[in-house]
């Protein structure tokens, strides 16, 4: 097999590829020219009239199908010859758009029924980098996010994600993220995606967030050093705080089994009230309803360049966002009606 061009992160042609329009629908009616029409001849005495030619089954339906059928062809002989493009990260932005974002639809759509609030607020274009909260157990909230900006934003916007080192060494896992734009969580490929004018998610909670116990559900817990806000400071883009809610409930954690993870070289080994002890019958979500919103975006551009290394702005920058996102999450909190509606 072929492999794929890598083309530059910043090279015009991979900004200049728009996503394929979805066939839905039937297809236009065409329209009959205008201008002189030629007069029918008359028919003949005793002439039969000719009989109208009938369409074998709906047209609109078969040309859908085949429409489908056709790109699905030229889709597999890009990937068999390798004439498809990546970026020097890895992110294949054909297959994600038409088979990544395929398979997390319906968990965003039916199981989760994410409901998405301000999605506005992220710039159409230039760079933004989204801070969210962080939890669950496993990282869907950061995939629901990405369904999130991928189908909602008015501009049809990619979110790149920061992830952590566990994910890029886990296998099948590590060539799934870089395909799906998802990055190691350092401040250089962080600052380079935004210089660049790409959307980045970034969770600060990291695994403190991800697994911490079903009591402290919806309790941030510490941004780090505030690395986000001192990458964002150099970038000049906006912060956009979101707060997901839905999140902590699908895999209540009630306890850790610490030996059992150091022995697996997990941060920890999650035990709720159906894993392990239902198999892996106990590792399917609980179906929850999720919301994610979007809030305000904090602009950075007005700082001069030697203000990503104040410290003292980076803790109120990193402090501010820390409690717009909590504030967001208890706000949302009280306006929902159940945990599963």
């Amino acid at each position: 097999m072929a492999d794929a061009k890598v083309i530059p992160f910043d090279d015009d042609r991979s900004r200049a590829r728009r996503r394929p329009a979805r066939a839905d629908g039937e297809t236009a009616a065409v329209r009959a020219l205008p201008g002189p029409q030629e007069p029918e001849p008359p028919a003949l005495p005793g002439a039969e009239e000719p009989a109208a030619p009938v369409a074998p089954g709906p047209p609109a339906a078969r040309g859908d199908w085949e429409r489908r059928l056709a790109g699905g062809l030229a889709f597999l002989r890009r990937r068999i010859t390798g004439e498809y493009e990546v970026d020097e990260f890895g992110y294949d932005e054909e297959l994600t758009d038409q088979v990544l974002m395929s398979l997390l639809r319906p968990l965003y759509e039916k199981y989760f029924r994410v409901e998405v609030k301000g999605v506005e607020n992220i710039p159409d274009k230039g760079g933004a980098l989204i801070v969210a909260n962080h939890s669950g157990t496993l990282p869907l909230d950061g995939l629901m996010m990405q369904v999130a900006v991928h189908d909602h934003h008015p501009a049809g916007r990619h979110l790149r994600l920061l992830a952590a080192d566990l994910v890029f060494v886990l296998p099948v896992v590590n060539e799934l993220a870089r395909k799906a734009g998802h990055t190691l969580a350092c401040a250089e490929d962080a600052e380079r995606l935004l210089r660049a004018g790409e959307v980045v998610g970034v969770m600060p909670e990291g695994f403190k967030g991800l697994g911490k116990p079903f009591g402290e559900r919806y309790k941030l817990q510490r941004f780090g050093r505030g690395g986000f806000v001192s990458t964002a400071l150099r970038a000049g883009v906006p912060i956009v705080p979101c707060s997901i809610v839905g999140a902590e409930e699908m895999y209540p954690m009630v306890g850790n089994a610490r030996t059992l993870a150091r022995i697996l070289g997990l941060p920890y080994f999650p035990l709720t009230p159906t894993f392990p002890w239902l198999g892996p019958l106990g590792a399917l979500p609980l179906p929850t309803k999720w919301t994610i919103q979007f809030g305000e975006p904090i602009p950075t551009d007005s700082y001069a360049p030697e203000a990503a290394e104040d410290p003292m702005l980076m803790f109120n920058l990193t402090d501010q966002v820390r409690e717009q996102i909590q504030h967001t999450l208890y706000k949302l909190l009280v306006q929902r009606r159940s945990v599963f509606f």
